[in-house]
């Protein structure tokens, strides 16, 4: 893997607990290191944070919330005297204007003549009445970035679309797990009894398992499939009712990390979320597994394609019920279709290609090239 020479900071409103693996991953390509500068989340946002970084520094924030919805804003104090400690090389920022301090970060770099990498999401056109007033908030916020790393295609072109230069917009597709180093568990041409649907991630509303037992449940008997829920979250209860109600062959496992996850990955046969989010699907895939997305964010499209999965309508029951009775119907294809899932984490989307990008990007600001 190529190098950045600098020291590198890195700038979070919190840091996920999924998101470890990326960045010990990049600090390990950041020869003079990175420090890692983040918050705690708001009570109810219900992520899960972590403070153990095994590469990387971390430095704890003082998170100021205010307001709310679309009108949230935060500021995170100590951001001075992270960066008078540190002093990096360089430095990357989520791309977001709410974050009220950023700005004040930004030109501490840019008084000393260092690169401030933006990346996020993306920035879809806002709507209603203040639409253009928050626009305009967002280009000026973009407008003092070097470049900015986008999670998926869509996203970079929203970036674009707001008037950011175009060669200064770079893709580093979203990913969880490092590309693979052994070949995906072998599964049989046919099902051994019913077929394993796996769901992995937080049990939050916006998840809709809701519809995803009931597409389980509407299914013909034959394809009724042993439906798996792994992981937490507010919403378990409730999802745990709504199947005894409609799907009690459903199981919910609880959280699962590490070598217990992966054997839930090893005994699937197709992973499906039907809700927003989720960086499993690319574990999913590294795993060997075909995958049934709702579209979201953007990053599912460069993710799921015709050859290896389903990208559904959100929130459409039909839709998934049929995509469910179709996949399950042709084990055969199942098989072909996550292969071809192992080959796009394998030699596209894993977490070394996302980091290339990154080392790219600073290399690119700092010295005109790549190591």
């Amino acid at each position: 893997m190529k190098t950045f020479s600098g020291r590198v900071g890195l700038l979070q409103r919190v840091l996920p607990a999924y998101r470890l693996p990326l960045f010990d991953t990049l600090a390990t390509a950041c020869e003079g290191g990175l420090s890692v500068f983040a918050g705690e989340p708001r009570l109810h946002e219900a992520i899960k944070t972590t403070t153990q970084l095994r590469e990387a520094q971390y430095t704890p924030a003082h998170n100021r919330h205010f307001l709310g919805g679309r009108f949230y804003l935060c500021y995170q104090s100590g951001w001075l005297r992270w960066l008078e400690d540190w002093n990096p090389d360089a430095l990357i920022v989520e791309a977001n204007p709410r974050y009220l301090s950023t700005p004040q970060v930004v030109r501490w770099m840019d008084v000393r003549d260092r690169p401030v990498v933006g990346w996020g999401l993306g920035s879809p056109p806002p709507s209603g009445a203040l639409a253009g007033m928050r626009k305009r908030s967002r280009q000026r916020f973009l407008k003092n970035l070097d470049a900015i790393v986008a999670y998926s295609q869509r996203g970079a072109e929203e970036y674009r679309a707001l008037g950011f230069p175009a060669e200064c917009v770079f893709v580093a597709h979203n990913a969880a797990a490092p590309r693979p180093t052994q070949p995906p568990p072998e599964r049989p041409a046919a099902f051994d009894g019913a077929p394993t649907v796996l769901f992995v991630g937080r049990l939050q509303a916006r998840k809709r398992i809701d519809l995803l037992l009931q597409a389980c449940a509407s299914l013909p008997e034959a394809l009724q499939p042993r439906l798996v829920i792994v992981g937490d979250g507010p919403a378990r209860e409730e999802f745990e009712t709504l199947a005894g109600e409609v799907y009690p062959q459903a199981h919910f496992a609880g959280a699962r990390f590490g070598a217990e996850l992966e054997r839930y990955f090893a005994e699937a046969d197709l992973f499906v979320l039907p809700g927003t989010g989720g960086l499993a699907i690319q574990e999913a895939m590294t795993s060997g597994l075909p995958v049934m997305v709702a579209e979201g964010d953007g990053t599912q499209n460069d993710l799921v394609r015709p050859s290896n999965g389903w990208l559904l309508p959100p929130n459409d029951l039909g839709a998934l019920t049929i995509a469910l009775q179709n996949a399950l119907a042709d084990p055969k294809r199942l098989r072909q279709m996550g292969r071809e899932s192992y080959r796009i984490a394998a030699e596209e989307i894993n977490l070394e290609s996302m980091v290339a990008v990154f080392v790219k990007v600073l290399n690119l600001l700092t010295q005109g090239g790549e190591n």
